[in-house]
């Protein structure tokens, strides 16, 4: 097994830690975690430090990498029907455009052009680039 150390975090607390290169087995990254469909589960993080960087070797590693044990790990927990709708809401303010009200597949450059291309230079949308919200054409 690797040498480890016992490094401080900001709050004070110490935490495991490896040098670039010699962690062990059976760790992974929140994202590496996600795509096994596991979450970390309030385990205490181990810290991967940077390797030694050759343009300043001097320096201390500022942005260290969270490793988290695979073992420990549980499955991640199925979305609620609150959660699904909070989202599409969240998505739905970027995806849609201001001015001709359309939604895309995509998200729009809102910040830089304040609406979809169409609106904003004339560029022609694909019809599957967005989507078709149905229709209630109601008599009453």
């Amino acid at each position: 097994m690797a040498p480890r150390t016992l490094t401080q975090q900001s709050g004070g607390e110490l935490l495991e830690a490896y040098d670039w290169g010699t962690a062990p087995d059976g760790l992974a990254t929140r994202r590496q975690l996600r795509a096994l469909g596991l979450r970390p589960a309030g385990q205490e993080p181990i810290v991967l430090r940077c390797r030694p960087c050759a343009f300043w070797p001097g320096r201390i590693c500022t942005r260290p990498t969270f490793l988290y044990r695979i073992d420990r790990a549980l499955p991640v927990r199925p979305m609620t029907l609150a959660q699904e709708q909070a989202l599409d809401r969240a998505m739905q303010a970027r995806q849609r455009c201001p001015r001709c009200r359309r939604r895309y597949h995509h998200c729009l450059p809102l910040r830089t052009l304040g609406t979809c291309l169409e609106c904003h230079d004339g560029t022609p949308a694909d019809p599957s680039s967005y989507v078709h919200e149905p229709r209630h054409d109601l008599a009453a």
